[in-house]
């Protein structure tokens, strides 16, 4: 489900995402699959506007359809800054979530963890997974299944980009949702 924002931030971070982070030129993703366009999202959420506005959209659409989320994150490396942006702009809003990272390999010294942030996360919490960029859905399944192992409860997937190649049918497939703020179609008409 693509998920309508407010208007005048979602128009300027399609605005930022256009200008900053989406090329029109052959790249082979880490799917490994060919593609004719590339989006990298971090060119837009590391800049202060760009992550202002991500925390703001993303936590917006996590409070309307996971509102018992009690912290987000997702996949190191494309999530890292999504999360920061959310659980930033959770806290300034008054209603604070916790933010955390899932790395892609347990860390590989002291307590050899999969996940950054447990701590703060009692088991069983309820948690939003974050990603920039869906294309076959292996990463946000590999985010979702690596939280489910170290005890969450997983309420959904909050993504930037979907590019409609079959990621969003392999989530659900799997049985989770998929909610995100704009598809191939917003940058391909």
């Amino acid at each position: 489900m693509k998920v309508d924002a407010p208007g005048r931030d979602r128009a300027r971070l399609l605005e930022l995402l256009t200008e900053r982070s989406f090329e029109r030129r052959k790249v082979v993703l880490s799917s490994g699959k060919e593609s004719d366009f590339y989006i990298d999202c971090k060119r837009t959420a590391l800049l202060a506007e760009g992550h202002y506005l991500i925390g703001r959209l993303l936590l917006e659409a996590v409070r309307r359809e996971a509102p018992e989320s009690v912290a987000v994150g997702g996949l190191t490396l494309g999530a890292d800054p999504l999360a920061s942006a959310v659980s930033l702009t959770s806290y300034l809003a008054g209603t604070p979530l916790h933010a955390f990272i899932v790395r892609k390999e347990p860390k590989g010294h002291g307590t050899g963890q999969w996940i950054e942030g447990m701590k703060a996360l009692a088991p069983g919490s309820p948690v939003a997974i974050l990603e920039d960029v869906v294309t076959t859905g292996a990463s946000t399944l590999k985010a979702i299944e690596r939280a489910q192992l170290e005890g969450l409860k997983v309420l959904g997937a909050f993504a930037l980009v979907d590019r409609l190649e079959g990621g969003r049918e392999a989530v659900e497939a799997a049985g989770h949702r998929l909610f995100t703020l704009f598809t191939r179609k917003d940058f391909i008409p």
